[in-house]
């Protein structure tokens, strides 16, 4: 176990000010993370290919899920957002179309003010093929965002919306076949 703190992005990249309202380079880090690895032989959450959205997340245990399984599975990985911002943990797409993997609670939500172990609860959704991941498999997404904090205003009537009160399946979408 490593106790080590490291900091998510090595070099934030500056504010359009402070560049002289240079844009950052295409994928260039805009945000520090401070980021903890709970597992020295893991590797660190990193992105793919400049403009990804996501960060890998990777396991760090085996794990068999047979058909139709769930678990909850560690990544090594712990964070200290800054306020204003959270973590949303996605599947990887690859292995959600190889191989029937998602992510339970798609998207996961890691909190600011979570400093504990980032776990996916990751679920088996083939009916006849069990999935078998190794420790640093790549296994999840994390893409961290801004939050808006709302202020919920107790009134008698809301406004009107050209959606109204329609709701699931309200707006088509399926074009079932016809008899």
């Amino acid at each position: 176990m490593s106790n080590e703190t490291a900091v998510f992005s090595t070099d934030a990249a500056p504010s359009a000010a402070e560049a002289g309202d240079t844009p950052a380079a295409y994928g260039a880090p805009t945000l520090d993370v401070q980021l903890k690895m709970l597992d020295a032989g893991l590797e660190v959450p990193s992105y793919a290919h400049p403009g990804d959205a996501g960060a890998d997340l990777r396991a760090r245990v085996d794990v068999h899920l047979a058909p139709g399984e769930r678990k909850l599975v560690p990544t090594g990985v712990s964070i200290a957002l800054p306020d204003g911002f959270v973590a949303l943990i996605h599947p990887r797409s690859g292995l959600a179309t190889k191989h029937g993997l998602t992510v339970v609670n798609a998207p996961g939500t890691v909190d600011a003010g979570y400093r504990g172990e980032i776990a996916v609860t990751l679920l088996n959704t083939d009916r006849n093929h069990a999935i078998d991941l190794k420790r640093g498999d790549r296994i999840a997404q994390m893409v961290i965002q801004r939050v808006e904090y709302a202020r919920f205003v107790t009134v008698d009537q809301l406004s009107d919306s050209v959606r109204g009160t329609g709701g699931f399946g309200s707006t088509g979408g399926f074009n079932a076949p016809k008899a």
